[in-house]
């Protein structure tokens, strides 16, 4: 055991971990959720290069020398590279502003570099108040380090919609051309193509990949430097400048200086603009899942339009019955997503004055958000959306016996036409061929070409032919 103390007292800890006094009180007061540090890796490293690059920069300042930069530096790239992580401990979850969070870093930093330079964990050469965290605050570093971290977990998530896109592409080609039904308000519409079905999900992908890399580009201003309150109190001459340059040296990212200090530490609105990106990218994706759910149902009784890998056994008490599994999880991730997006807001509304003290629960639950998403996206592609199938004899029947064909009827002879056709079919259960052949609307080979729903699914195919048996008829209602 090694002591350590701060002006409420002394305390014992063990030597096995590096954190000190300040960690340790911030354990026993938050021990709350049972999620530590250890699950937010890219923040607990972006706050080790925030201290990386501040004391290359004291150092160039002269406010720090060679043989401690040199440790603190050594230190930082250790936990960087994610060593040390059982000395993160705190609860995510936890009152001050983040203080809490660079503390531990400080003291895990001072005691790992001091053991560099004397082989003793203690604080006997470097300091973590005073020369860690030299020219910082928590209230810089933190929404500092948020920003970095966001950034680097937004470019990690253009992985898996990058995983998505070419999947649903591979869905779309292979069954481009197979027919089938689209529906509006769950009731029988007008007939698509799968190629055309998927074209609207793998859009999707598209926008939100763009608006991901969009989002990377706001995270590039940092308000590090900033200190307390804004006014850069206790920064050595030069800083500013010199903390950038090797923040982005360390990094190989372009971050650069917030151009309001003030606005900087008073407002995390970006979080909700970021939040409500992820949740938009959960709720179709969770549209998608039950998109799937809804067209898979069956096998006897259901749509049955599609079939979905079988991955595991539905029931036990069923024989044989297979759930939609995956699709259920990525319903329940949209779920939680949604959740963490109102805990954010709310954070984000709660900042009082000149500092956001919530920043612990915003990034807590933006982490877990793209973690979710991460890992879910992954899943949703390998395991569902790769293997998916259509039942190409029942999805062309849906399309070729709808009622919905009255349609192109509708466009050639008129609305009250069209339901004419519509409703007779559907009353003496014949199909619109049936009905229009019936009534003389069209000859046999006019209404083979007027219904047939390849016709229907090119706009410049079917409005040249509704064109052209509006002129022959010419039997538009006014």
């Amino acid at each position: 055991m090694r002591k350590d103390s701060d002006f409420l007292g002394e305390v014992e800890i063990s030597n096995d971990v590096y954190y000190g006094v300040q960690t340790l009180r911030a354990m026993q007061n938050f021990n709350v959720s049972g999620l530590s540090h250890y699950e937010m890796n890219e923040y607990i490293q972006s706050i080790a290069l925030i201290k990386k690059a501040a004391a290359l920069a004291n150092y160039d300042s002269k406010a720090l020398n060679k043989e401690i930069k040199e440790a603190i530096c050594e230190a930082c790239d250790e936990i960087i590279k994610g060593k040390h992580s059982s000395s993160f401990p705190i609860d995510v979850i936890q009152g001050g502003g983040g203080t809490s969070s660079n503390m531990n870093v400080n003291e895990v930093v001072a005691c790992r570099a001091n053991e560099i330079l004397t082989g003793i964990k203690s604080y006997s050469k470097v300091h973590p108040n005073t020369d860690v965290n030299m020219g910082q605050s928590t209230n810089d570093v933190i929404p500092s380090a948020m920003k970095i971290a966001t950034y680097k977990n937004l470019d990690q998530l253009l992985e898996p919609l990058d995983i998505l896109e070419k999947t649903l592409k591979n869905r779309q080609k292979k069954y481009e051309n197979i027919l089938r039904l689209g529906r509006t308000c769950l009731q029988d519409a007008l007939p698509m193509t799968f190629g055309q079905y998927f074209s609207g999900y793998i859009s999707f992908v598209q926008r939100m990949k763009k608006k991901v890399e969009n989002l990377k580009k706001e995270c590039l201003e940092l308000p590090l430097g900033a200190t307390a309150i804004g006014t850069s109190l206790s920064v050595q001459p030069k800083y500013l400048e010199n903390i950038y340059k090797h923040l982005k040296k360390e990094s190989n990212i372009n971050f650069r200086k917030e151009e309001n200090f003030f606005d900087g530490l008073q407002n995390a609105d970006l979080y909700i603009e970021i939040s409500a990106t992820l949740k938009r990218v959960a709720t179709t994706l969770s549209k998608m899942a039950t998109d799937f759910r809804i067209l898979s149902s069956g096998p006897k009784a259901g749509f049955q339009e599609i079939n979905l890998p079988a991955v595991q056994p539905g029931s036990s008490i069923m024989p044989g019955k297979v759930n939609p599994v995956i699709p259920e999880l990525i319903n329940q991730i949209a779920y939680q997503v949604c959740g963490n997006d109102m805990t954010i807001s709310m954070a984000v509304e709660g900042g009082e004055l000149d500092l956001n003290v919530w920043e612990p629960i915003i990034i807590k639950n933006l982490s877990e958000s793209f973690r979710l998403l991460n890992n879910g996206i992954r899943i949703f592609s390998k395991k569902c959306i790769a293997n998916l199938t259509p039942n190409k004899e029942i999805s062309t029947k849906y399309a070729l016996d709808t009622f919905a064909l009255s349609t192109t009827i509708s466009a050639i002879f008129g609305y009250k036409t069209g339901t004419l056709v519509s409703r007779k079919a559907f009353n003496e259960k014949k199909t619109i061929k049936d009905v229009v052949l019936e009534l003389k609307l069209l000859t046999q080979e006019e209404a083979k070409e007027v219904l047939d729903p390849y016709n229907m699914i090119d706009e410049q195919i079917s409005s040249n032919m509704i064109l052209k048996y509006q002129k022959i008829y010419n039997k538009l209602e006014n």
